[in-house]
């Protein structure tokens, strides 16, 4: 198995010029769904990221009773609230929340952050992906709802998709401790059928026999809210390359590729301002224009 290191001449073609005539459409329509009572901000800090990366336009699903929070703090993206019991997304919710999507002709779908654990929420979780035909992004809660279901033998409703664990998430859904993480990533990648990006010291980023290796960030991304401001990067930046080249495994590659990078520069230079200790996840999202000028240079 050869690992290669991810570089700022792979990534640079991944971020063209945006045309003098381009409209919001251009960049994706994404459907965020995250949230539940007393994790409003890991939707929060998902949809920013996922604005803050260029995706056109960003709506996030949430449960009904959390959706008057989740709005104040989103001005710019949009909102929609799905049937909730206690304060997370209920089964019901997966047929309003498909519904939803294909109203409004959804690009690209990101899935996880903050659902939340109960079985209600799971099942939700389980129920969408088998239902909704969209490319996505799966992090977090999403992550746990499939390992309950069984990830080996689980039928995605479409592909190509980006999984976005870290160590403990990958053990639950292979069932077992992680003892080589390139292997596990590349397991991981072929039981999903799609890109995984297995987050971590040196994260690593695999999709059929590609293995990537991440050289930026540090301590200072290990704290609460930064795995769901890459979340939002990675959907972000598929949302946008999908519907530039298509959405296929090569732009789902790139796209998380081009996530982890820069949120992993994102955290270097917030370590530089900040100290490693005191960066905050939200403050990230601030630093992306600073990572994305360096990257271009």
């Amino acid at each position: 198995m050869k690992i290669k290191t991810i570089t700022s001449s792979f990534l640079k073609p991944l971020l063209p010029a945006r045309r003098r005539d381009s409209h919001k459409g251009d960049f994706g329509r994404l459907l965020v769904v995250a949230g539940s009572r007393g994790m409003a901000g890991a939707a929060v800090l998902a949809v920013r990221a996922a604005l803050k990366a260029g995706a056109g336009l960003v709506t996030v699903a949430c449960p009904e009773s959390e959706r008057k929070i989740i709005a104040c703090a989103l001005p710019e993206a949009m909102t929609f609230g799905a049937d909730s019991a206690g304060g997370a997304f209920s089964v019901k919710a997966a047929a309003q929340v498909a519904a939803f999507a294909r109203l409004k002709k959804t690009d690209a779908l990101l899935l996880g952050p903050g659902l939340g654990s109960s079985a209600g929420a799971r099942a939700f979780a389980v129920k969408l992906l088998k239902t909704l035909a969209l490319p996505a992004v799966i992090d977090a809660d999403g992550l746990n709802a499939l390992a309950v279901a069984g990830l080996r033998s689980f039928k995605f409703a479409a592909g190509p998709l980006i999984l976005t664990p870290h160590p403990g998430e990958a053990e639950r859904l292979l069932g077992k401790k992680l003892k080589d993480r390139p292997a596990a990533a590349l397991e991981l990648a072929a039981l999903s059928g799609g890109i995984v990006a297995l987050k971590g010291a040196g994260t690593l980023v695999c999709g059929g026999k590609t293995v990537l290796k991440n050289p930026t960030g540090g301590p200072a991304l290990a704290k609460g809210g930064s795995g769901d401001v890459l979340a939002g990067f990675c959907a972000g930046f598929y949302a946008q390359a999908g519907l530039r080249r298509g959405f296929n495994a090569v732009t789902a590659l790139e796209s998380a590729a081009l996530a982890v990078y820069l949120h992993g520069l994102c955290g270097d230079l917030a370590a530089e301002k900040f100290t490693e200790r005191c960066v905050l996840a939200g403050e990230l999202l601030e630093l992306l224009p600073a990572a994305i000028r360096s990257l271009k240079k």
